[in-house]
């Protein structure tokens, strides 16, 4: 079976070859948010070259048969960006299939809301901050 925290320690270490080493040859990723697909070696290319030093951790795992769902916290080891990911992570064995992938920048409300007196804070998070 998959451990996800190690692929997800992988990707967030850019390390090309423990990356390639969970994927099946044939699979691929979506990033919905942006409407692309990707390759393993297209994937490999976008996580590994993107700037910056990252860390993370995954807030939420639930499997489902052959389907992993992650949450996970993404963000720049400097705190200066923050993301959140949703992940649903198809395997077959211990290799992914195919990633259907959610990414949101993580901030503030939009004034119009907080304007309003609405909503409570989830968490503090020095990653909110602006």
């Amino acid at each position: 079976m998959l451990v996800v925290k190690d692929f997800w320690m992988a990707v967030l270490a850019q390390d090309e070859a423990a990356i390639r080493s969970f994927f099946h040859e044939n699979a691929y990723v979506n990033w919905h948010c942006t409407n692309e697909r990707f390759t393993v070696d297209e994937f490999v290319r976008a996580n590994c070259e993107y700037p910056g030093d990252w860390a993370g951790e995954i807030e939420r795992q639930e499997t489902l048969g052959d389907l992993i769902i992650t949450v996970t916290h993404v963000y720049t080891k400097d705190k200066r960006q923050s993301f959140h990911a949703v992940s649903f992570i198809k395997t077959e064995g211990d290799k992914i299939l195919s990633i259907d992938e959610y990414w949101g920048d993580d901030g503030l409300a939009p004034l119009w809301r907080q304007e309003k007196h609405i909503g409570t804070t989830i968490q503090n998070s020095a990653c909110f901050d602006s």
